[in-house]
């Protein structure tokens, strides 16, 4: 099994080939800091998972898992996150993930997720499957989110959170000029005019 490991920072990079040694000595395991090192690797070299971190310098982990998809569809992807919010998850699975696991998780459930998402099939933790299970009970009808971007998404979560343009930008390495775009885009898509407004709808949603 050969499996990449996209995660901007090493010591978790480290912690993660650590685990997967317990995959045994045919598994083979390569690294890379940000999208553009994995588009990289995965052009000169087929891999069976990538795993996959959400929050990217640069291009966000949910938008290189839309390219790997488009570009790499044998290749599973399997989704990191310090987020335990059910709307990511929903959000990665729906572009093409095959599981989704936050980075507190145990060794051992990492381990059961890369040998269930190499058979083809897809893994959640049962807590995150009980709030998804939830979230699709109700009427998502009006729920104008799910029309962001996993991008816009992000950088919503960000403001309502209460962090300025400039914060956003030095988090995910953009200008605070890309983020002011994406805002204003968010804001149309929300129908919502002020950061109280848009934090004010993600306590209701259970998305801060």
């Amino acid at each position: 099994m050969k499996i990449l490991v996209c995660d901007d920072h090493k010591i978790v990079r480290d912690g993660l080939k650590q685990i997967l040694q317990q995959l045994g000595g045919s598994t083979i395991i390569k690294e890379a800091g940000d999208g553009n090192e994995a588009f990289q690797i995965l052009k000169e070299e087929q891999f069976d998972i990538l795993l996959l971190d959400i929050s990217l310098p640069g291009m966000s982990g949910l938008e290189v898992l839309q390219s790997v998809k488009s570009r790499w569809p044998s290749t599973y992807v399997l989704m990191l996150s310090m987020m335990t919010q059910n709307q990511y998850a929903i959000l990665a699975l729906k572009m093409g993930a095959s599981g989704y696991l936050t980075k507190d998780t145990a060794s051992e459930e990492l381990i059961l997720a890369i040998r269930r998402v190499s058979e083809g099939g897809k893994y959640i933790s049962n807590t995150l499957a009980e709030s998804m299970a939830l979230h699709f009970s109700k009427d998502t009808s009006r729920q104008k989110h799910e029309m962001l971007s996993g991008r816009e998404f992000e950088i919503m979560v960000k403001l309502a959170n209460g962090k300025s343009l400039q914060e956003i930008a030095n988090e995910l390495f953009i200008s605070d000029k890309t983020v002011s775009t994406y805002r204003t885009r968010i804001m149309e898509k929300m129908e919502l005019t002020k950061n109280t407004e848009l934090t004010k709808y993600c306590i209701e949603y259970n998305l801060i």
